[in-house]
């Protein structure tokens, strides 16, 4: 497994990654914007092919996670660990002192990965990801102390 931190031009890659594992990817253009930003951050694992994408965002003591997707493939092989490992390195280094991602009430894997990590649940968004003809899904919105000497 390699992880590398991603530049602009890894996004065809992270699209790539994207729409295996999401049913609304991001495209091409989006990674390339975000990459482009001031305060994001994201990575990239490939094996042979792309598995996993993050982006991350840390501004003002904060950082969220806008995105994260591993390849249907990749999953169960620690690819969502290592992403979320470096993510929270990034973002003390950056000055974070707390991290926040929402993730789908029905992902159980990706719930237990990150209070693996420590996120705690801090909420609820009803009807927060669009599933197309099967409706909307809530989120769990969980936050991570990146002060602690734990993670």
């Amino acid at each position: 497994m390699n992880l590398a931190a991603a530049t602009p031009d890894d996004a065809p890659a992270m699209a790539s990654v994207h729409a295996q594992a999401f049913d609304t990817p991001w495209d091409e253009s989006d990674f390339e914007g975000l990459l482009e930003s001031q305060g994001i951050f994201g990575f990239l694992v490939s094996d042979e092919d792309p598995a996993g994408v993050l982006i991350c965002r840390a501004v003002g003591g904060e950082a969220e996670i806008l995105t994260v997707g591993v390849a249907p493939w990749a999953r169960r092989r620690g690819v969502g660990l290592a992403l979320m490992t470096a993510a929270i390195g990034a973002a003390r280094v950056a000055g974070a002192g707390e991290m926040f991602l929402e993730v789908d009430v029905d992902n159980g894997g990706a719930v237990a990965l990150y209070e693996g990590l420590g996120f705690v649940r801090t909420g609820l968004r009803k009807g927060y990801y669009d599933r197309g003809a099967a409706g909307r899904a809530d989120a769990l919105v969980m936050r991570l102390d990146l002060t602690s000497a734990a993670h």
